[in-house]
């Protein structure tokens, strides 16, 4: 799984990837700061299934802060996008080519209004501009795919009867795009399928609109709402828009992470609050009681409950522990590994997640709590257990 962070140029992404993974990469208040993808690790936040037992986990990748677990995964910044990015504009080709391998987006919008769609500094800018902007060169990105071969490709499917989600999933394979997913599209939709090649230019569109929709599944990070006009930006794009909209301060997030990371506070991410555990200077104290406020105000500064939403929630991926009696492995780490398996996995799927040989010699599972054993067929929940037992 890899999730992508998108927006305009100076949005607050690089910022965002920043938090989220403590990576060292260019923060910069100029347009294109990014220009090579990032990639890093970022976390979901799960309750540490060993309190369940009287015990704390020992991740052997990831960690544990208090009662939470702290799962990874991979998290890409892209360099920004701005309109005509599907024709090439700025940096749009390799920004297009770098998403393709992305199973979600996670779009940063500056809500304060400061910046234009360039990422220029400006006065009022509306930010619901950005998110049609990025919406519509998301979908001309599809489109461009589609119209490559759509007149041949459309009138042999008519002639030779073809599968259309198989034939579409096939054309579109570099963007993860499955027959399933062509066939949910169709479903919802109420174009004519018999007869594609008769499509209009509006009704394509149309059908590079809903398969965008379906592929490449999208939340709104309303970046920047401690500035003064943030906070009224984002209750009117949160109006417009049927996006999951989260309120962000990605800098506040930034900091509170670094100084938890040197032992200044100790902050839980994705809580409302921080302790200080160290003398601070003047300058530290006023910014960390700003950041207290926007705290106070929404709760959180929005980061951590976007990274969980992106992966638990719209992909509806589920933590799964490989667990024995003991709870722990050979040298007595207690529950040390943490997998992230999508919706609908089975317990054999699972046995093939934690090595081949286990899938193909799987013979039943033991569930931690209930100790019951469960079959080859059984659908996973999320934060179970199991101990795979194999012939």
């Amino acid at each position: 799984m890899l999730i992508g962070l998108v927006g305009r140029p100076n949005s607050g992404k690089s910022t965002f990837f920043k938090a989220a993974t403590l990576s060292d990469v260019l923060i910069a208040s100029y347009p294109f700061a990014t220009i090579k993808a990032n990639r890093g690790v970022a976390y979901i936040k799960i309750k540490d299934l060993a309190r369940d037992f009287g015990k704390v986990s020992n991740p052997r990748e990831g960690y544990i802060k208090d009662i939470w677990r702290f799962v990874p995964f991979e998290l890409m910044d892209v360099a920004g996008l701005v309109e005509g990015a599907s024709q090439g504009k700025g940096l749009g080709n390799e920004f297009l080519n770098d998403l393709s391998s992305a199973d979600a987006f996670i779009h940063v919008v500056d809500m304060s209004g400061e910046s234009d769609g360039e990422g220029k500094p400006a006065e009022n800018y509306y930010p619901g501009n950005d998110i049609k902007i990025i919406e519509k060169e998301l979908d001309l990105w599809y489109l461009g795919i589609l119209k490559k071969a759509w007149k041949n490709f459309s009138k042999k499917l008519e002639v030779e009867k073809g599968n259309f989600a198989q034939e579409v999933s096939k054309q579109f394979s570099g963007l993860k795009v499955t027959e399933e997913d062509v066939k949910s599209v169709i479903r919802k939709s109420n174009l004519n399928f018999t007869n594609p090649s008769r499509w209009s230019d509006d009704e394509l569109f149309s059908f590079a609109t809903s398969l965008r929709k379906e592929t490449k599944k999208m939340i709104i990070a309303a970046n920047k709402v401690d500035r003064p006009n943030g906070k009224k930006n984002y209750e009117k794009v949160k109006k417009e828009f049927d996006y999951p909209i989260f309120p962000c301060f990605t800098e506040g997030e930034l900091a509170l992470r670094e100084a938890d990371k040197h032992g200044l506070i100790e902050y839980i991410p994705g809580e409302d609050k921080f302790k200080i555990i160290k003398d601070l200077s003047e300058k530290q104290k006023t910014a960390l009681d700003n950041i207290g406020k926007v705290l106070k105000e929404f709760g959180s500064t929005g980061v951590q409950e976007i990274l969980n939403s992106i992966v638990l929630e719209i992909l509806r991926y589920i933590a799964i522990y490989p667990a024995g009696a003991k709870l722990s492995d050979s040298k007595g780490n207690i529950l040390p590994d943490c997998f992230l398996m999508p919706p609908n996995s089975t317990a054999l799927d699972f046995a093939y997640k934690l090595h081949s040989d286990i899938g193909k010699n799987f013979v039943k599972a033991i569930h931690i709590k209930t100790k019951q054993a469960v079959g080859k067929d059984y659908k996973l929940k999320h934060m179970d257990g199991l101990e795979i037992m194999v012939k």
